[in-house]
């Protein structure tokens, strides 16, 4: 028996939307950098671009456990000596950007590398609840109904 690999023609892409309103951040990301990948597929490939292209809703209301959401620090560096800055998870999801916050979980979830960075350009993060991807008919995942974990209260 040979081992399978995928080639670009055998590769289906499929569209699917994910509502992350009271859905807790790590377990939001693990599935979707899994998505991404195409690790659920029968047919993935390391190599190969073989996951789906993933719509998330609703960035702003995800949840973060315990004490993340004013404890948890995201930092940067501007490039100067002591230029080291920080800024809460709380602080970015009232911001103007609270879609960077689930962006920067699934990003840290995936491997690093050329290819990674071209899986990221699958994802399209929302703050509120419109997208502008139903042309494309994207198929709902819920992942909150596949564990009770998924949408505890923070």
């Amino acid at each position: 028996m040979k081992t399978f690999s995928a080639t670009p023609s055998d590769i289906e892409k499929e569209w699917i939307v994910i509502d992350a309103s009271g859905i807790v951040l790590g377990r939001l990301a693990s599935v979707i950098a899994a998505r991404l990948r195409g690790k659920h597929k029968t047919t993935f490939t390391p190599h190969m671009d073989c996951g789906d292209n993933i719509v998330v809703i609703n960035a702003q209301k995800v949840k973060l456990t315990g004490n993340k959401r004013t404890d948890k620090r995201y930092y940067w560096h501007t490039g100067h000596p002591g230029g080291i800055k920080h800024r809460t998870a709380d602080q970015i999801l009232d911001g103007r950007h609270p879609e960077r916050v689930v962006e920067a979980a699934v990003r840290r979830m995936m491997p690093g590398g050329p290819l990674t960075r071209k899986q990221l350009k699958n994802l399209r993060v929302y703050a509120g609840d419109k997208h502008e991807q139903e042309g494309q008919q994207p198929r709902v995942l819920d992942i909150a109904a596949a564990n009770v974990k998924n949408a505890r209260s923070a």
